[in-house]
């Protein structure tokens, strides 16, 4: 069954592409949760404007995400933590600590999700990759030192 999709679909397409799905896959999925109509003329021609909005959104999208990139790229985050014996933190650096710190710092909010690390528990420095879109991506510098 051919369906026309008015929102995206992960591994199926964006709104305004028109495509090929099983029958059961539209009757109980697209169609009931309104992430796709038939493809009738009319509704063609009313989400070919719907699409071009899409990809310009994708476009700003992109050149955020570069812009962003280009800020975060050698970046130093500094933390203070309470150690004890052999430099080990009492309370560990998680992704979350770097999204909020990326957010205060550069005023860029950053979802934890996308921050690649394992949570850091001893002093020290430490690379992190920021995932920003799709395959941009940025490097900061995370330095835990410690306080009293």
């Amino acid at each position: 069954m051919k369906v026309l999709l008015i929102k995206e679909v992960p591994n199926l397409g964006v709104p305004g592409d028109v495509v090929e799905v099983k029958d059961g896959y539209a009757r109980n999925y697209l169609l009931p949760k309104k992430l796709a109509v038939l493809p009738t003329p009319h509704n063609v021609e009313r989400f070919r404007k719907l699409k071009e909005k899409y990809e310009m959104e994708l476009a700003d999208r992109r050149t955020k995400a570069q812009a962003l990139a280009e800020k975060l790229n050698g970046a130093e985050l500094v933390f203070g933590r309470k150690v004890h014996d052999e430099n080990k933190l009492y309370a560990l650096v998680r992704p979350h600590d770097v999204a909020k710190a990326i957010e205060e710092k550069f005023g860029a909010k950053v979802e934890a999700s996308k921050i690649v690390m394992e949570p850091i528990d001893t002093l020290g420095e430490y690379e992190v990759q920021v995932k920003l879109y799709e395959d941009i991506a940025a490097t900061v510098k995370v330095k835990v030192e410690p306080i009293d």
